[in-house]
């Protein structure tokens, strides 16, 4: 009854300052309304079994506490130990700021729905979670590319190493994954922004992700689909393929110098490229193909919101 009412004195409001209602006047109104109904999106969660979600709830609550705690760890070994003073491990106390944001913007709230009855979010909640997710991904990427790179140097060309990777270089690289980032972002987040949200408002999925939230829209989306499939998915599968070729360059250039230290640098190496495939693999999968309603899109999420965080914790440093 309060929002009828409501409703009531906008119109009569909008016909105040418009005088008489005419039908183009009361059909642009009435959709104006429409479109501005939805203020929070409704979220499927993972499973509908309360004893599934009691123990989702617990193991997400322990690696996320292991991960926020291991990282932050790890940020502080490397600011204060002068032997890690190195670029390799410059790169790496940056991902590990980047894994604790990531497993952060979404991760608590999702743990507190695992236990509640209703879970919602907000409509300024939902698109900043879009925000953080496609801006950190995107810097999570660009850090591995430079990852990538820092080894092809240290082991293709050491006698130039330092010269390479100075101080000014490794700054570098992690302000232009950061402006990648907001590059990316901004890109491709206006046209959902923009899109009219009139009634549909359940997200089959853990937390606000593009395609799904695109196609909750009172419009055609399939150029907002194309968009996150020309963005997010190429973006995604061209930096693997540059991994992929780098790393293998890299193989290849360690098979040709002598065999002293080759096993610390394989080890290394697969290190990285396992963190790769686990990083990218649910990446390309998701928002290559948009356009699938795979049942599996919502694990993949967590795997790389979840559990990513905590591998690149557990292979990368230890």
């Amino acid at each position: 009854m309060k929002k009828l009412c409501c409703v009531h004195d906008l119109s009569h409001l909008f016909f105040l300052s418009t005088g008489h209602p005419k039908a183009g006047s009361m059909a642009e109104f009435s959709e104006q309304l429409n479109q501005s109904q939805v203020s929070e999106f409704i979220l499927v969660g993972l499973t509908s079994f309360k004893d599934a979600e009691f123990i989702l709830f617990a193991l997400f609550l322990v690696i996320y506490a292991v991960t926020v705690l291991g990282n932050l760890l790890i940020m502080v070994t490397e600011f204060l130990t002068p032997n890690l003073n190195t670029p390799m491990y410059f790169l790496l106390g940056n991902l590990s700021f980047v894994d604790i944001t990531l497993a952060s913007f979404a991760t608590p709230k999702m743990i507190v729905n695992l236990v509640k009855h209703k879970k919602t979010t907000f409509f300024a909640s939902c698109f900043t979670q879009l925000f953080l997710l496609h801006m950190l991904d995107d810097v999570e990427m660009l850090l591995l590319v430079s990852l990538a790179y820092d080894r092809y140097v240290a082991i293709c060309k050491p006698l130039c190493y330092m010269t390479i990777m100075s101080n000014k270089m490794r700054v570098l690289l992690v302000v232009m994954s950061w402006c990648s980032g907001l590059l990316h972002v901004g890109l491709q987040l206006p046209f959902a922004v923009n899109l009219p949200f009139c009634g549909p408002n359940v997200v089959d999925s853990i937390f606000c992700d593009l395609p799904l939230v695109s196609k909750l829209a009172c419009t055609d989306t399939y150029f907002v689909q194309i968009v996150i499939v020309a963005n997010s998915g190429m973006l995604s599968m061209s930096f693997f393929l540059i991994l992929l070729i780098s790393y293998s360059v890299i193989l290849m250039t360690i098979r040709r110098c002598s065999t002293m230290g080759q096993s610390k640098v394989y080890s290394t190496l697969t290190a990285h490229v396992t963190v790769v495939i686990l990083f990218f693999s649910p990446c390309i999968f998701i928002y290559v193909w948009p356009f699938s309603n795979h049942s599996v899109d919502k694990f993949l999420a967590v795997f790389y919101t979840i559990i990513t965080p905590i591998l690149n914790l557990l292979i990368y440093t230890l």
